[in-house]
């Protein structure tokens, strides 16, 4: 006779994560009955047993969790007891406002990775093989609650076996809603560049590795899209993959079969390990060892590399431990990620040599995530699969509200209550294919989390592709300045009021005077902000041609410090003038099409030109990045700089930071010393600023953002000097620095101006 009944409703990410046969088999444990179900909500549980079984079954739903799931929240009611004679899985109810938590898609997990390679399995090298505690999520849900028929598994009908392990209480497979064999599942299909079935007679998988060892290029449809993959260690392959792909610098992310491998490469840390090996998979930039043997054209000129390990069964499947290939983006440079079959044929033929394919439908296209360790943690330059859709937690609830982010690096943002939704990684926003990925993403999330946004928050650009998607919303639109949107970024993950003193550096950004803005000094809160200082302004002839081609920007910097005499200054950029500087300088004089910019970027972008380092960049930052290569390892001192106040406003002039360069340079110091001098002294002088206006103010509370301090050369050294001055530093930790995370920060304004 039972004596006490519960009704427990639990949120959090708690479907498709063994969530239901966990309850089940603790229910057993503690002699409980009654039912589980999925809801729009989460999981709801009846539960009648006597009081001290309810305690521990209770206690151990928070305790005992299956790993990837994440609780939130358990609600416990008392109730009448029904007395039930056992303990059920029930059919999910679909009748309350959906609110469920959806689980990344997750790497395939180490009792699968067994199964796939034991030749007395059922499923012995079996491509989609999954369980509760692994396989695709997000990337194959078309709706909640989160069952097969919601699925793009609900074309596959389960042989008797698979739904003999899927009703089973006791078996791993108990309700895995991917659940399939090599009977009734999906099947992957080896094709030419036309499309054609190549010999079906032979092993597929054996077929795509005798092709890879060729130098071949092979299109590899995935969890979230295609990745196109080569032999890392063969240089010509490598290159034919590059100028396919119409990619000339960018470095390449590399998947090696084992950590072994990985290390036979790379230096890897305890917490990279940790990241390598995670649920998540992300690429992690490492540090390359001496002994790295893989082709130049990986990373060329770069002392690292991005590496990931395998996380779907195709992987372990195709890489033997030793193996290291390339696994790159399956798409041409600045479109998006192909993901659907017909389209990555269409899209990718002239690249790839074979297309390895399946017939599973991905029905959200989901790009690999990447990160890095700074001091100790991890630190996202893109937050994509393995971690999207899981919320962010907010301090306070939100109304609902739509963030479209900005131009580059696209993400949006939805909130829900006390929750915001970063989705996956979106990219530039350049072009129609991609902001037809863009309107597609932001639609299902929408139907997903079932919010209706109340109001859309933009970027203050009138340019941006996403401002005008904004605007075509028939929402109240809630325009949110560049920088200010970064700084609130940081504090909505760290869950900070303010106000505090936010440094964002960055590239561009929409200024309201009608500049560019991208060094700037702010107090903010999540409401307002006021700029108190800034980088000087650099002029950028040809608008976009100048970021393309910094010497633009160079060249009108060393005119103004020395005039006509520049072109004798002993620079490597003077020693060899590109054709129509002339032009440029003159235009520039004029004011031709020639804004002014703030921006932190652009003063990296024109000391590596006047430094000879990089005249014209292939992809966004690149200039900055050389610059940062170059002065690793280098112990730089701060050379002469120049803070003042005008205007009210605290202002670091770059001038002097130039003028200071270029004098070095004529007492013969080398170009790899004066770009750590310059790192230095961009920190001492950012310290400085930090320094002044914190004492005006009293505010001791820092928050860095922006995409330039995805340089970690500039970002510890600032932190280590301001650390010694007693103030608190608020960095990214769940979202990128990049214009990635912008459209988190745009929400918290949005959601805090509306209450």
């Amino acid at each position: 006779m039972t004596d006490t009944a519960v009704q427990l409703t639990i949120s959090g990410i708690v479907q498709g994560v063994g969530f239901r046969p966990f309850v089940y088999n603790l229910a057993g444990k503690y002699a409980i009955t009654g039912w589980v179900a999925n809801n729009a909500g989460g999981v709801e549980i009846v539960a009648e047993g006597d009081q001290q079984g309810i305690a521990g079954f209770i206690e151990a739903l928070n305790t005992q969790a299956p790993p990837l799931a994440v609780i939130d929240s358990i609600t416990v009611q008392y109730c009448q007891p029904c007395g039930y004679g056992e303990f059920q899985i029930k059919t999910s109810v679909t009748d309350t406002a959906k609110t469920a938590l959806i689980s990344p898609d997750i790497a395939t997990c180490h009792r699968c990775q067994e199964e796939l390679r034991g030749p007395d399995d059922r499923r012995y090298r079996y491509p989609f093989i999954n369980c509760t505690n692994c396989g695709p999520r997000f990337s194959i849900i078309t709706d909640i609650p989160y069952d097969r028929p919601t699925t793009t598994m609900r074309n596959f009908v389960m042989c008797p076996a698979c739904q003999a392990e899927y009703d089973n209480p006791t078996d791993r497979r108990f309700h895995a809603q991917p659940n399939a064999c090599p009977v009734c599942g999906p099947a992957y299909r080896l094709l030419d560049a036309q499309g054609c079935p190549v010999d079906q007679e032979q092993d597929v998988f054996l077929q795509a590795q005798e092709q890879l060892a060729a130098g071949k290029i092979l299109a590899i449809k995935g969890i979230g899209g295609y990745h196109l993959a080569v032999n890392a260690k063969n240089q010509a392959a490598v290159s034919r993959l590059r100028s396919r792909k119409v990619r000339e610098d960018k470095p390449f992310a590399v998947m090696a079969g084992s950590l072994a491998a990985v290390r036979e490469q790379c230096i890897v840390s305890a917490m990279e390990e940790q990241l390598l090996t995670s649920a998540a998979r992300p690429i992690v930039l490492l540090a390359k060892q001496t002994a790295y043997n893989l082709a130049d054209s990986i990373a060329p000129g770069n002392p690292c590399v991005g590496m990931l390990l395998p996380y779907a069964p195709i992987h372990f499947l195709l890489l033997k431990p030793d193996d290291i290939w390339v696994m790159t983006s399956g798409n041409v440079s600045d479109e998006p990620v192909a993901y659907q079959d017909t389209d990555a044929i269409s899209r990718l033929s002239a690249i790839a040599d074979y297309f390895l394919v399946h017939n599973r439908d991905i029905h959200c296209r989901v790009d690999d995530s990447v990160v890095r360790v700074v001091l100790d943690k991890p630190y996202f330059l893109r937050r994509s699969r393995g971690y999207v859709p899981q919320p962010i937690k907010l301090a306070h609830k939100l109304p609902p509200v739509l963030a479209v982010g900005g131009e580059l690096k696209n993400t949006f943002c939805l909130t829900r209550g006390k929750q915001a939704f970063l989705s996956a990684h979106i990219g530039d926003l350049e072009n129609m294919i991609t902001y037809q990925s863009y309107c597609e993403a932001a639609q299902h999330l929408q139907k997903l989390l079932t919010v209706t946004p109340e109001m859309v928050a933009c970027d203050l650009h009138p340019e941006y592709l996403s401002t005008k998607y904004a605007q075509t919303l028939e929402l109240p639109v809630i325009g949110v300045q560049h920088h200010h949107a970064h700084i609130a970024a940081v504090m909505a993950e760290h869950h900070l009021v303010g106000p505090v003193l936010g440094v964002a550096f960055d590239g561009t950004g929409y200024g309201p005077d009608g500049t560019l803005w991208g060094g700037e000094f702010l107090v903010a809160d999540l409401r307002e902000y006021w700029r108190l200082g800034h980088l000087s302004y650099v002029k950028l002839p040809g608008g976009e041609q100048a970021i393309r081609q910094p010497w633009r920007i160079a060249v009108c910097l060393l005119k103004e410090l020395y005039g006509d005499n520049f072109v004798n200054q002993q620079t490597p950029l003077a020693r060899k003038l590109p054709a129509g500087w002339e032009l440029v300088l003159a235009a520039a004089e004029k004011g031709i099409n020639t804004p002014l910019s703030s921006g932190a970027g652009r003063l990296f972008d024109a000391v590596a030109a006047i430094l000879g380092l990089r005249q014209t960049i292939h992809y966004e930052g690149q200039a900055a990045i050389e610059l940062e290569l170059v002065a690793q390892g280098i112990a730089g001192q701060a050379l002469p700089y120049d803070v003042r106040e005008v205007d009210g406003q605290w202002l670091l002039d770059s001038q002097s930071i130039i003028a200071a360069l270029c004098q070095a340079l004529r007492q013969g110091e080398t170009v790899q010393q004066l770009a750590a001098d310059f790192h230095t002294t961009l920190a001492a002088a950012t310290c400085d600023m930090i320094k002044r206006m914190s004492k005006a103010t009293g505010i001791t509370t820092i928050v860095m953002s922006g995409g330039v301090f995805q340089n970690v050369t500039l970002l510890t050294k600032i932190i280590r000097m301001i650390e010694q001055c007693g103030l608190t530093i608020y960095l990214h930790r769940q979202t990128p620095p990049n214009d990635g995370g912008l459209a988190l920060g745009q929400a918290a304004i949005a959601g805090e101006r509306s209450r």
